[in-house]
């Protein structure tokens, strides 16, 4: 189960967010997982990303995966996505591309995140972290 919830006044096309989920769920083999995306505004993206990165900024993507406490964990829950609708709007003018794409291309690195591919940890997880968003982005488009 894929649950959305828009907690910003931007207009989002809910159905076309589930529909991108679903590609990369099914892509990474995991069609029956339960997945969580909130759309936020930049002041509450700023707020929780001081309190879990220490950053005192706002940020386009922040996605949490779900903690497994020994068994009680049945059903295949991923975690949460967040996403700023403001600051994917601010990076698709500097990417000189449009907010879907942008939209779409940051929920599948926060997906993908939750898989537990990192950009962060060396060269060679960002590259593959890369190309496995530029396929999805491919199959979408």
């Amino acid at each position: 189960m894929i649950e959305i919830n828009n907690l910003t006044t931007s207009s989002i096309d809910i159905d076309f967010l589930k529909k991108v989920a679903q590609e990369v769920l099914a892509g990474e083999s995991k069609k029956e997982s339960n997945l969580s995306i909130a759309l936020i505004n930049p002041g509450k993206m700023r707020e929780i990303n001081k309190r879990y990165r220490g950053e005192s900024r706002a940020t386009d993507v922040l996605a949490f995966p779900e903690l497994k406490i020994g068994s009680l964990k049945k059903i295949r829950a991923l975690g949460e996505i967040i996403i700023c609708p403001q600051e994917v709007k601010k990076n698709a003018k500097i990417h000189s591309t449009n907010f879907e794409t942008e939209l779409t291309r940051v929920l599948i690195h926060g997906i993908l995140r939750l898989f537990g591919y990192d950009h962060e940890k060396n060269e060679r997880e960002a590259k593959i972290l890369e190309e496995k968003e530029e396929l999805y982005l491919n199959l979408i488009f």
